[in-house]
């Protein structure tokens, strides 16, 4: 299915053994490129060996978004949040407490495995918004653990603080550090409490040196891969739109720089997921 749309990379070569996309924003779009729906989606990932994918809503409308694909479509599961950018944003209007509400009662269905992305981000949001970040990510740690879910861990420029609020909250059961952009030393901090690794395209950019670094640390049963689509798309790709179907061009890059079977890695990456996310789906 090398089809995949106007506008859009062609299909890779199929990876020998599927892998999950565990972080995915289908809804978005970021040019005039032919958009996939969810079904599309995930037939031509599939079609490359990629066969599941979470799906992230972090504001409300892509929350409810997500949880109605993820019950409508068998190979789809969900996330939902508020992302870090966004809860200051709520919170400056007043806003935030009545959103929170039905952000909670959305973590709620079947269909969700995971309370996130949540955490820190010191990038986009400035100073006088960290405080309400962390109220928000503390209430997400409270919520992950309530429902025994997932939680999904945005961080950008905030490695100490993200582990600190983990540490004063208790982490839940499962964590995924998403989209990792840590060097070695985080990684193994991150590894030491028992969390995921999950590691975008991003990896494949040639100034990534120390995330390959990181990468190489990571035990084959505590790695995870993602798109973060339509952002992050990897090389050779790079500033084009991503997708789920283009997970093996950092599969095969992981393997490479691990000295992997590719084969090998592809399945401990599946089961990872699985176990990540509270097991299979179909």
């Amino acid at each position: 299915m090398n089809d995949v749309g106007a506008g859009r990379p062609p299909a890779p070569e199929p990876l020998p053994h599927p892998v999950v996309d565990n972080h995915c924003h289908l809804e978005m779009t970021l040019d005039g490129s032919e958009e996939l729906s969810p079904a599309r989606a995930v037939a031509v990932a599939a079609a490359v060996g990629v066969p599941r994918i979470v799906q992230i809503g972090c504001e409300l409308d892509s929350a409810r978004w997500s949880v109605e694909v993820a019950e409508r479509v068998d190979a789809i599961v969900a996330g939902v949040s508020l992302h870090p950018n966004e809860a200051p944003r709520l919170a400056a209007v007043g806003r935030f407490e009545e959103t929170w509400a039905q952000i909670e009662e959305l973590a709620t269905r079947a269909s969700v495995r995971a309370v996130g992305e949540t955490g820190l981000d010191h990038y986009r949001t400035d100073e006088d918004g960290w405080s309400s970040q962390e109220h928000s990510f503390r209430l997400h740690i409270d919520l992950a653990k309530r429902l025994s879910k997932t939680l999904v861990i945005h961080d950008r420029d905030a490695h100490a603080d993200v582990l600190r609020v983990l540490d004063d909250e208790g982490a839940p059961e499962r964590v995924v550090m998403h989209c990792f952009s840590g060097d070695a030393d985080f990684a193994r901090a991150c590894l030491e409490r028992g969390f995921w690794l999950s590691f975008a395209g991003t990896v494949t950019f040639k100034n990534a040196e120390d995330l390959r670094d990181a990468a190489a640390v990571v035990p084959s049963d505590k790695l995870l891969v993602e798109t973060d689509a339509p952002f992050l798309t990897p090389v050779p790709h790079r500033g084009r739109p991503n997708a789920s179907y283009l997970v093996p061009h950092t599969m095969r890059l992981l393997a490479d720089l691990r000295g992997n079977d590719l084969g090998e890695l592809c399945g401990a990456v599946e089961r990872n997921t699985f176990a990540a996310y509270g097991g299979s789906w179909d």
